[in-house]
């Protein structure tokens, strides 16, 4: 009687082979393709949330105070980069902090990015880049539009270069968004707009530079702990006339660099998080 030779073990199944970085970054580009279609539908929409603030703010602070007589000719020069930064670092986070919490609670819309071959990081990484985009756009738009209501030129190489800043705003904004989207409750949404968003405004920078509160020492240290008042300063930096005095350069550029790094790592951690949840 023959004896049956035991049975070999089966081999474990194999993982599955890990998604190249090349494999990785196409996806990357896929998302943030797909959401930037989104955006080219959603124009109309898009358009009213860049324009109706910020024009408003040009014509009663620019414009009707100029014409009374409450306002010199030179604060043109002040309020345009303020207003035009307060737009891109605002539509940034806002275009983040928004639709992360609405992704995460309402519309479940982040459960599809989740599964796509990618990893999580980069699924926040769209976030930022596609809310950078958005807060680019809505600054560099009313660069024009700024110029023509104030009467205020400025040397297309400066323009450049304010668009550069411009950039590394909004995704400064971006990143804050982030922060806000993924560890403010979805309930309490409204609190951390009326909380949050109105000092933010206001204690920016945006109508006045940070370097002449010297004599509001208290309201100087308040603004300068807002990452806002840097991006104001580094814009009215460049295309402001000799007789305003603003921060350095490199000054505002290494302060949002370093607030960037912050509020990434934050918003990340934050987001890894409730990905997990």
């Amino acid at each position: 009687m023959s004896v049956a030779a035991p049975a070999t073990p089966s081999a474990p199944p194999a993982s599955p082979p890990p998604v190249r970085a090349l494999d990785q970054f196409a996806t990357f580009r896929a998302v943030l393709s797909r959401d930037l279609f989104v955006t080219g539908r959603e124009l109309v929409g898009f358009l009213l949330q860049v324009f109706i603030q910020p024009l408003f703010m040009l014509l009663i602070f620019g414009k009707v105070l100029g014409d009374l007589g409450y306002a010199s000719d030179d604060f043109a020069n002040v309020l345009l980069p303020g207003v035009i930064a307060l737009n891109a670092f605002l539509i940034g986070l806002e275009n983040t902090a928004l639709p992360m919490m609405m992704d995460f609670s309402f519309t479940r819309e982040i459960e599809d990015r989740l599964l796509s071959p990618m990893a999580i990081p980069l699924v926040a990484l769209e976030k930022i880049v596609f809310g950078g985009i958005r807060g680019t756009i809505a600054g560099v738009v009313l660069i024009p539009v700024g110029m023509l209501m104030l009467g205020v030129t400025w040397p297309w190489a400066l323009v450049v270069k304010v668009i550069g800043v411009l950039v590394v705003g909004a995704l400064v904004g971006a990143a804050v968004g982030l922060a806000f989207g993924t560890l403010v409750p979805t309930q309490h949404i409204q609190i951390m707009f009326t909380v949050v968003m109105t000092p933010l405004m206001f204690t920016g920078a945006t109508q006045f530079p940070l370097l002449g509160l010297d004599g509001l020492r208290w309201y100087q240290v308040i603004c300068a702990l807002n990452p806002l008042t840097y991006i104001s300063e580094a814009t009215r930096a460049l295309v402001a006339p000799p007789g305003v005095e603003s921060v350095p350069l490199w000054i505002c550029m290494t302060v949002l660099a370093g607030v960037f790094v912050m509020f990434s790592l934050i918003g990340m951690r934050g987001f890894m998080r409730r990905a997990m949840d």
